[in-house]
């Protein structure tokens, strides 16, 4: 106790020393308050002082203790959290799954590969790298991370460049070093939990992106499955386009392949679709037809590839470009080369790949957690990328990400837990070592029309716009936006101009927060014919309903109808000068300007001075009120009634800043001018958060204004809001109630029956007794007692009278104060009280 004295004394000479005023902008203390202000006695309920938070507390809440370290390191590996609950019945199913995602993710990993510029074992690699991995860190059990068409092009675009300034550098070497380091920051911020950072991309953004880069690398390959070369397919799409159509004459018999191809990759897709509508009970086994289509058309047409050009595999000879010689096991496993020049070819688009490998794995992560019933955890999911990446280029893979089609398919094969990726894995493992002859022959057009058609799923439905229209017109705009740029420049771009257009279309939000003067309706429940809480007997007796269903309630509702209530019913002022202000998106330092200047410019319109001989003379006016001109006489507002007090609605307000309350504590001084000789009084409702009431009460709110340069309070009282602990609103209570109430029902049908035969009389004797012990039963019970024999408590702080739990608390608190004036203050010159 010695210490903590020796403490608080030696702080409170420095504070002296320094000059800092611990009591700052609180010249009232708590000497002041306590003087008979309020007449709420403690005999009548459990009074209670809330306590300030202190700068300690805050430390302590977001510092991590032990428990959290050892929290955050179990749940690094959540495998653990069910690996020792595995069953029979889980690994049938990811079997299952698994079998069926290593058969798409064969062929699509390889033609992925031709995108990142790449040779095709480096998809393969990438594949197997990123199913082995994931399910240490997973947290979602659909997702399959491998190679993706985006996050491909985007490599490939690294690529060439590097190619172009550094062709001693070869490809796969940069790709690998793209990965290490985009996996190292991503797994960086998982590690500090900063997962949230990408809720700041929204889903119009997402959508554009995806739509964008679908129709980038959907005409991106026309080109090789149409057999047409050259010119690049790394411009810009609508120059690809045009070039399309320029040297559509040179198309080869590799169109042959590529657009029967693609045919029949829709045509199976279509088929299967129809056919499990049209016989449900084999749904199942249409899915799974559907899902293979894939390979199916690839071992096709490899065989047909095989037929024709087994006798000619010149390259020179061949009758179509197929894919070559693709090396048995893992050839290219090396420690990845990093260093200052291939780190610097990439680095401008080290960014759009960090967002690009973030965005596509988690929005899908997020979105299958919600189709089946688990939440991931974003954070963890970037580790889980993170590491992926890190690891994988030890191999010889490439920057992987979650893959949409591939998430879509292993989740509707009924997978059961992150362990299906170990089974692609295993598969995956089987091709690069038993399947590379086969690949020899698969033709280049089969893989172009495989992206165009795993692809064309990425672009956004028109029906899906239209509900973007719905919802929100903007952000329409957005989507068009992003597609525009990305087919016009590049996908890099589109990325960019679709999250910093998001971005600034939140803080224009934000700026520009309009708030709203409420007034107050009474309002009804009803159902049926009848208003609920009419037909009640006990509601005329002591017994009162406290459910708010059941009984007439006040609400506050913008007076200018701009949440689109009924415009046929009228919100009451609250009362002559008396306003209540909602914030409508928080309150902070870029809005507090514009809350206020609304604010106060409607108060200005609606009142008038209370003393209009404020300025004597024409010099004393201001000069942006200079009043009127000469010969004019001044413009006659007494209809108006003068400012007595402001109610301020925070609920939607979670916390402050010094900046904020900086402009606050600026209009209340101006609007005590404008009211002078009286004061305003401040009240504030629907407080959410403890820092935001400190920061408050630190300035001066929360307590009575005392009047003029006195420093002292008038006499008043207060209004609290005050809670039952038990009593008659307590559900044994209500319990009790409706027990009895049956009761008396049944002893009066009995008192009624016995009423009609001759033995009737003893028995009516019997249940008036009955009745009559009931009766007493009744009184005594606290279902049916008073509210003042209740035990209560004040739900807020009696040392901050003037923060109240909501408006019609804020307002009853406002209009009492404002009532006791003519009785207890002096009546300033030009004052007129309502």
């Amino acid at each position: 106790m010695t210490a903590e004295t020796t403490s608080t004394r030696l702080g409170h000479g420095l504070a002296r020393f320094l000059g800092i005023r611990l009591n700052y902008r609180t010249p009232q203390g708590a000497d002041d308050l306590s003087r008979g202000e309020s007449v709420y006695s403690v005999s009548s309920a459990d009074t209670f002082v809330e306590r300030e938070p202190t700068s300690w507390e805050y430390i302590q809440a977001i510092t991590p203790n032990g428990r959290d370290i050892a929290r955050w390191a179990y749940n690094l590996f959540p495998f653990t959290h069910w690996i020792t609950r595995y069953n029979a019945q889980w690994l049938a199913g990811d079997l299952i799954a698994g079998i069926t995602v290593g058969a798409v993710v064969v062929p699509q990993s390889m033609a992925y590969a031709r995108l990142a510029e790449l040779a095709p074992q480096f998809g393969l690699y990438s594949s197997f790298m990123g199913v082995l991995i994931y399910w240490f860190f997973a947290t979602s059990k659909d997702i399959t991370i491998g190679p993706v068409a985006v996050m491909s092009t985007i490599t490939g675009n690294v690529v060439d460049k590097v190619a172009q300034e550094h062709p001693e550098i070869p490809g796969h070497v940069v790709a690998s070093a793209l990965a290490v380091i985009a996996g190292g920051i991503i797994c960086f911020l998982g590690l500090i939990r900063a997962g949230r950072i990408v809720d700041f991309i929204s889903l119009a953004a997402i959508s554009a992106f995806m739509t964008g880069s679908a129709i980038n690398i959907a005409v991106g390959q026309v080109p090789a499955l149409m057999g047409i070369d050259g010119f690049s397919n790394r411009e810009a799409t609508y120059k690809v386009f045009i070039n399309i159509l320029k040297h559509l004459g040179r198309t080869k018999r590799d169109a042959a392949m590529g657009l029967t191809a693609l045919l029949f990759l829709y045509l199976i897709r279509f088929a299967c679709s129809y056919g499990a509508r049209k016989v449900p009970r084999r749904s199942k086994l249409f899915f799974f037809l559907s899902t293979l289509r894939t390979a199916f058309i690839i071992l096709l047409y490899t065989m047909i590839s095989w037929l024709v050009n087994r006798n000619h595999r010149k390259t020179n000879e061949r009758l179509f470009k197929i894919l070559g010689d693709v090396p048995r096991g893992f050839q290219n496993a090396a420690v990845p080369t990093i260093n200052r020049t291939i780190v610097s070819t990439f680095a401008s688009e080290l960014p759009a790949s960090i967002i690009v490998l973030l965005i596509e794995h988690i929005a899908i992560a997020k979105s299958f957690g919600r189709v089946n019933n688990y939440s991931i955890d974003p954070s963890q999911e970037m580790v889980a990328i993170g590491v992926t990446n890190l690891l994988g280029p030890f191999l010889g893979a490439y920057p992987a990400t979650g893959s949409f089609s591939r998430t879509a398919i292993k989740s509707k094969a009924g997978v059961r837990t992150p362990f299906a990726g170990v089974i692609t894995a295993v598969v995956v493992l089987l091709a690069i070592y038993a399947l590379p002859a086969v690949f020899f022959y698969i033709p280049n057009s089969a893989l172009s029309a495989v992206i165009i058609h795993a692809v064309g799923d990425l672009i956004t439905p028109p029906n899906t716009v239209y509900q973007f229209w719905r919802i929100s017109p903007l952000e329409v705009i957005i989507f068009f936006a992003g597609v525009v740029v990305t087919i016009f420049s590049n996908i890099e771009n589109g990325i960019y101009t679709t999250i910093c257009v998001s971005i600034a279309v939140l803080l224009y939000r934000v700026l520009y927060a309009k708030g709203c003067f409420v007034g107050k309706v009474k309002i009804h429940s009803v159902v049926g014919d009848h208003i609920l809480g009419e037909e009640s007997k006990f509601s005329e007796q002591r017994f009162e309903s406290t459910d708010p269903e059941t009984s007439t309630r006040n609400v506050f509702l913008p007076l200018e109808h701009g949440d689109g209530s009924n415009p046929q019913i009228q919100p009451e002022s609250p009362y002559p000068g008396i306003f209540i202000y909602r914030f409508s998106e928080g309150y902070n330092y870029p809005n507090a300007n514009h809350y206020l200047d609304h604010m106060v410019k409607v108060i200005f319109e609606q009142t008038r001075r209370t003393n209009p001989d404020t300025y004597g003379k024409l010099g004393d006016r201001p000069w942006n009120d200079p009043g009127p001109r000469r010969g004019h006489a001044l413009e006659d507002h007494s209809d108006r009634p003068t400012l007595k007090a402001i109610i301020l609605d925070f609920s939607s307000v979670n916390n402050v800043d010094v900046t904020s309350v900086q402009h606050l504590l600026d209009v209340r001084n101006q609007l005590d001018r404008y009211a002078a000789p009286d004061k305003v009084d401040w009240h504030l409702a629907c407080i959410n958060n403890r820092w935001t009431k400190r920061a408050l009460a630190s300035a001066g709110f929360g307590y009575p204004t005392p009047l003029g340069d006195a420093n002292v309070f008038e006499r008043w009282k207060p209004i609290f809001s005050v809670a039952e602990i038990g009593g008659n609103a307590s559900a044994a209570a209500a319990a009790q109630h409706r027990e009895n109430e049956r009761e008396l029902k049944r002893q009066r049908s009995v008192s009624k029956s016995g009423a009609h035969d001759a033995e009737g009389i003893a028995k009516v004797d019997t249940a008036s007794s009955n009745t009559s012990d009931l009766a007493q039963d009744i009184a005594t019970s606290k279902a049916y007692a008073t509210v003042t024999t209740s035990r209560v408590a004040v739900l807020h702080g009696l040392n901050r009278p003037l923060f109240h739990v909501d408006l019609t608390s804020a307002l009853q608190s406002a209009i009492a104060k404002v009532e006791r004036r003519p009785q207890d203050e002096p009546k300033g010159v030009g004052t007129d009280f309502v």
